[in-house]
């Protein structure tokens, strides 16, 4: 299988918003909203940025906190965001928050909010131990219409990419926990707050790299994965699997950027592209030298069918 190579869209202009970029979303007028989770590896404070890759302009907002993933509202100029163990309301203009959930993994020490996805009803997102050690790290149901929070699972490690998919029997989500190096399947009961027990669906525990962010792929059976490879390696990699077959279908090569953490279908004014995300992450002043475009953003060619 051939593969794409994809080229920088956009490379911030400071090592703090390159070093832990995740969550990109579609914005109206072709922006693009992303979280950067935290700006160093003492630093216990990230961003909310929103980019326009008309002008290469971006404009970055300062969290009281580390975001895990943040979604734009139907309220213009406001953004649902996963900030360390609470679902905020965030205005972007002034940097107002208003929490709209109960903490998360109350009796758990020291797990912060990770990936997460929007639904019609609310929110779905996961948590991650910060040590990387322990299965302790929460899966939640946020619901939007009485804020109610519920704790679907207690388990994970690191909770990352998320797929949903509305059925007439409900929401199907599909679900990362990236040390697993799996995708599982569950069903969702947004009135009962309640999750089916998980179905493998893709074991990709044969690559060398970890599953990281996650989207919907161009088809409808088909999910789209970044890969985060912290290995010295020339690319990074990305790609598209068939949810039945579990074949896959596309790959997209990130050059001089191994760990790519999030993907984003982006409606671009010359057609849907493939953007992704990269981090800096964890990397020594020497490997850092090797990768000058680790933290940026990347985009493919207009992406066909």
């Amino acid at each position: 299988m051939s593969a794409s190579v994809m080229e920088v869209l956009w490379q911030p202009d400071s090592d703090s918003l390159g070093y832990l970029p995740e969550g990109p979303v579609e914005c109206s007028r072709g922006r693009i909203s992303w979280v950067a989770i935290q700006h160093g590896p003492e630093d216990s404070n990230g961003s909310l940025n929103l980019l326009d890759p008309a002008t290469g302009t971006n404009r970055s907002l300062a969290l009281p906190g580390r975001p895990g993933f943040a979604f734009p509202t139907t309220e213009p100029d406001v953004f649902l965001v996963g900030l360390e163990r609470r679902v905020q309301r965030v205005r972007f203009s002034d940097g107002h928050c208003r929490a709209e959930s109960d903490e998360v993994d109350v009796g758990v020490e020291n797990t912060i909010i990770n990936d997460g996805i929007a639904i019609d009803e609310g929110l779905v997102f996961g948590c991650k131990d910060l040590d990387f050690a322990e299965h302790k790290a929460g899966l939640y149901f946020w619901r939007s219409r009485d804020r109610r929070l519920f704790r679907l699972r207690d388990d994970q490690l690191c909770s990352n990419g998320k797929v949903a998919r509305r059925d007439s029997d409900g929401w199907l989500i599909w679900d990362i926990d990236s040390p697993t190096k799996t995708v599982v399947k569950y069903r969702l009961d947004p009135v009962a707050g309640t999750l089916s027990e998980p179905e493998i669906v893709l074991d990709l525990t044969g690559l060398p790299f970890f599953p990281d962010g996650m989207v919907a792929g161009r088809q409808e059976a088909s999910v789209i994965i970044a890969f985060y490879n912290p290995e010295a390696v020339e690319a990074g990699e990305v790609h598209e699997y068939d949810l039945v077959s579990g074949d896959r279908l596309a790959t997209w090569l990130v050059p001089g950027s191994p760990q790519v953490t999030c993907p984003l279908l982006w409606q671009s004014p010359t057609g849907p592209r493939l953007v992704v995300t990269t981090a800096a992450e964890n990397m020594s002043v020497e490997k850092r030298s090797q990768y000058p475009r680790a933290g940026a953003m990347f985009v493919s060619d207009p992406l066909q069918g």
